[in-house]
């Protein structure tokens, strides 16, 4: 089950951060932030090997005891990256893609509105119900 999903700026600040349980709120804050230089290391890669820039989906960024890392970078530079509890082996790699997908559109979404000025915060509620079944749907 997705348990952290994060936006992360160009310039590595949070646009927005949602987790369940919030007991551990710091804790997942923590494991979003430490993976970003996970995130810069796959991207500077990407750069050199000119892999096809479409591929936005940058897999397992790093697996602890109890909790998986993904990635996701848009054309933007704009950063994506779940936490998703390891107990859960039925997920699958195409299942954590699809994910991104619906966030990135919802993002896109964001970004469309005209009351909306990038770089703020992240408040939409159409944005929080999305994240928030996301979460709901994959537990």
């Amino acid at each position: 089950m997705a348990v952290c999903v994060a936006v992360i700026a160009k310039e590595n600040y949070p646009l927005y951060i949602r987790s369940i349980p919030t007991e551990n709120e710091l804790k997942f804050h923590y494991m979003v932030h430490t993976s970003l230089d996970v995130v810069d290391e796959k991207i500077s890669a990407m750069g050199k090997a000119l892999v096809d820039q479409r591929e936005l989906y940058l897999g397992l960024l790093y697996p602890t005891e109890d909790y998986k890392v993904y990635g996701y970078v848009t054309n933007s530079k704009v950063k994506f990256v779940m936490v998703v509890d390891s107990s859960n082996t039925a997920l699958r790699d195409n299942e954590i893609r699809s994910m991104f997908r619906k966030l990135h559109n919802s993002y896109t979404d964001v970004m469309c509105n005209p009351f909306y000025n990038p770089g703020d915060r992240i408040q939409s509620r159409a944005f929080d119900g999305m994240v928030t079944s996301m979460m709901i749907q994959v537990c």
